[in-house]
Order: C-alpha cells, then sequence, then structure tokens
C-alpha cells in the first residue's frame, strides 16, 4: 500500500488548497491519476499541489473549478487561488489594483524606486530577491510577486489605455537596484516609455527640495465616471481612500508638483545622463 501523507491544511493557504484537492477527489473515489485523466495535467503534478511543494496557476484552478462543476461561485479554487496570490500584497492593494485596471488616468509620484507599472522583470525580480534574502518573503512569493506585476503592467495594454501621468523623485534613478545590466535596461526602458503618446513622466529634482508636494509614494485613479481613487500605504498596511474631500487635495498637490518638476524632455535628457554615467 502506497503511503499516504497526511496533509495539514492549516500550515498554509497552499496546503489548504491542496488539501481541498484531495478531499474533493477522494469523495469521488479518484485517486490522482484518475483526476489527472480529466485535467490536462500529470498525477505527479497534482501530488506537488496537494502536497504543497509546488504552488497551484490560475489555469489549474480553473480546470478544477470546471471539472467539479464550481466555476464562478464563492467556492471556486479560483477564488482560493486568487486569495493565495494577495497573500504576499499588502492589505489594500488587490483593491487598489481592480481599480487601476480600469482607470481612464493613473497619477503616480515615487520615491527610491521606479514605480512597479514601469518596472522591466528584472529590476521587479531583483527588488524581490532582496526581499528574499532579508528573509521576509518566501522565493516562491518573490516569484508570484513578480508575475503579479507583470499582470498589472498587461492590464494597460488594452484598446483605450488610459493617460498615465508619473513623477519620479531622482532618487529613483539613482538607487542602484540588480547592478549595472539591470539599471541599463530599466532607464533605457523609461526613455522609450516616456516616448509612447499615453504616458508622461516627469523627475521632480534633489534641487526641488522643500517645495517637493508629498514625501511619501502616492497613486491617484481617476475612473470612467471622473470618479477618483487614491492608494497609499504604510510598512505593514495599503489605504484606499474614494471620499472626494480627501482625494481633491492630493490632485492638488500632485497637479503643483508636476509644474515644479523638470519637463518630460529635460526629465528624459536626466535619465539618458544617468543611464550613460555623466552624472
Amino acid at each position: 500500500m502506497v503511503n499516504r501523507l497526511e496533509l495539514n491544511p492549516e500550515a498554509s493557504p497552499r496546503a489548504a488548497y491542496g488539501a481541498r484537492i484531495r478531499r474533493m477527489r477522494e469523495r469521488r473515489g479518484w485517486s490522482q491519476e484518475e483526476l489527472a485523466s480529466h485535467l490536462s495535467y500529470s498525477s505527479q503534478h497534482i501530488s506537488a499541489v496537494e502536497t504543497a511543494r509546488k504552488p497551484p496557476t490560475l489555469r489549474f484552478s480553473r480546470e478544477l473549478d470546471a471539472l467539479f462543476g464550481i466555476t464562478g461561485s464563492a467556492e471556486s479554487f479560483e477564488s482560493e487561488w486568487r486569495e493565495i496570490r494577495h497573500g504576499v500584497l499588502l492589505e489594500g492593494f488587490p483593491e487598489y489594483v481592480g481599480y487601476e485596471g480600469r482607470a481612464v488616468e493613473i497619477r503616480l509620484f515615487e520615491i527610491g524606486i521606479i514605480p512597479g507599472l514601469l518596472q522591466t522583470p528584472a529590476y521587479a525580480r531583483a527588488l524581490a530577491d532582496g526581499d528574499v534574502q532579508r528573509g521576509a518573503i518566501s522565493p516562491e512569493q518573490a516569484s508570484e510577486r513578480v508575475a503579479f506585476l507583470m499582470e498589472r503592467q498587461a492590464a494597460l495594454v488594452r484598446l483605450r489605455p488610459p493617460m498615465a501621468l508619473v513623477v519620479m523623485d531622482e532618487s529613483c534613478l539613482r538607487h542602484a537596484v540588480g547592478g549595472e545590466a539591470v539599471m541599463q535596461e530599466q532607464l533605457q526602458r523609461l526613455i522609450e516609455t516616456a516616448s509612447l503618446p499615453t504616458w508622461v513622466i516627469q523627475v521632480s529634482p534633489f534641487a526641488l527640495g522643500a517645495r517637493r508636494s508629498f514625501n511619501l509614494p502616492v497613486n491617484l485613479l481617476t475612473l470612467a465616471d471622473r470618479s477618483m481613487v487614491a492608494y497609499a500605504e504604510s510598512q505593514v498596511q495599503g489605504y484606499v481612500e474614494r471620499e472626494t474631500a480627501s482625494v481633491v487635495p492630493m490632485l492638488t498637490s500632485y497637479h503643483q508638483l508636476q509644474s515644479e518638476a523638470l519637463s518630460q524632455a529635460a526629465s528624459v535628457a536626466m535619465i539618458e545622463q544617468v543611464r550613460k554615467g555623466t552624472l
């Protein structure tokens, strides 16, 4: 008789997901091989997911939902997969991303690192690997975080893309992430993106000093009905704000910041100088 590994669904969200697969297939009297015969995955893959040795994917979750007849329900594996994915994100951020995917205008201000929507995969991976080295997240969570960012970027490539206005503190350009090759590629991405008609990229130079409007990152979204959403976060929690009385003053400060920052042409010139190592 094959040894049956006991599962502990309390160990982690992935363990709970795997234990649920086992319960549902065993209710039907299926072995892993029999379940695999209904899916486009091997029994080895199913075993790895059941025992939390391999993370589930969206496609895998959707196939399970279709097989078990729970597609679109609150009990779907896709819903559980999304909860697992969001587990590597700050509370509040998944809600913000939902709005971001529908925004007609996106305004960002960032300090220290390139804004996520402009990051190359290599730059994003270097940031995530840094968190792994500090013990803040696991290697699996790092991969999930990068994949989630790439999904956010892909969501902006649509028939009517949003207008994206970005102001970066000069520190974003100076803070070396991932080594010279990674930074070269990243800075080139900024230059190329600035040439697109739906992007405006500006740099808030160090010389701006106390005239800089914000001391923390800012995310402001305008939705199709012209309502606005703001997102801010601390080290441990993110918060979505939709109250006009709170969001409008932030928009005013953002306009003031844009007027004080370098023009896009001057910003691109600075990025190019940093890329060439002349500043």
